[in-house]
């Protein structure tokens, strides 16, 4: 059974870091696409960033610049590098896979990460 458990989350100044994990359980070799999306209260789930297995990144159009995603196959886990965060980054993270052979997404529970201005 597929879990993703995500981490790392927390309370931030403006200006700061912080790094979030994606640990997976079974087959993370076979996450063809992974990725980090955000909610922030009252608004629609977004996406911030993705990765594939040949290692091409996405970003939204938001995070660009700042954010770095990548993901240890070794370690089975992803991971989300924040910098220079913004009190709009504030908002519940999830992470997210797809596996294309069995056409599913799995979701974590999510992180809390809050940007105090």
């Amino acid at each position: 059974q597929v879990q993703l458990v995500e981490s790392g989350g927390g309370l931030v100044q403006a200006g700061g870091s912080l790094r979030l994990s994606c640990a997976a359980s079974g087959m993370f070799f076979s996450f063809n696409v992974m990725g980090w999306y955000r909610q922030a209260p009252g608004k629609q789930r977004e996406l911030v960033a993705t990765i594939i297995t040949g290692g091409s990144t996405t970003y939204g159009d938001s995070v660009k610049g700042r954010f770095t995603i990548s993901r240890d196959n070794a370690k089975n886990t992803m991971y989300l590098q924040m910098n220079s965060l913004k009190a709009e980054d504030t908002g519940v993270y999830y992470c997210n896979a797809v596996q294309f052979v069995t056409s599913r997404e799995y979701w974590g529970q999510g992180t809390q990460v809050t940007v105090s201005s």
